[in-house]
């Protein structure tokens, strides 16, 4: 007599179990790559703004601490830009010190929704860039 050939139950499980490990390995990979990509957009957001501020500063001989419209007049796509710029993502505002000789400003980026926890992003007009993560600086 012939045995029928094929897998037994106890075969395909184990396949199932390796395939859900491996889908889960995948899923936490594209997360952790959304998430840089989140943090790169809004990099260059800040990046922008500082470069507009000095644009700002040889006009005005002071730096503003409105991005939109009545300041900087910058906008970005993802981006709502009044007082701050504002997305899903991230909040991004300015202050300014313009009584300090020279004036200087500081961008501050604030994680918002799935962004939360991948640190606050800080741009100065000396152009010091940290990432702030429960005190700690990460890296830009």
């Amino acid at each position: 007599m012939r045995r029928a050939g094929g897998f037994t139950l106890i075969e395909l499980m184990i396949v199932v179990a390796i395939m859900g490990a491996l889908a889960a390995l995948a899923v936490y990979s594209y997360d952790g790559y959304i998430k840089r990509g989140q943090r790169a957009s809004a990099q260059q957001v800040m990046s922008n703004i500082a470069s507009r501020q000095q644009q700002y500063l040889l006009d005005a001989r002071q730096f503003t601490a409105t991005i939109g419209a009545g300041g900087l007049g910058f906008s970005a796509d993802g981006y709502t830009c009044a007082a701050t710029c504002t997305s899903n993502r991230y909040t991004i505002a300015v202050t300014v010190d313009n009584t300090a000789t020279p004036p200087t400003f500081a961008i501050t980026g604030t994680p918002a929704g799935s962004q939360v926890g991948d640190g606050t992003l800080n741009l100065n007009s000396l152009g010091q860039k940290t990432r702030m993560v429960s005190g700690v600086d990460k890296g830009w």
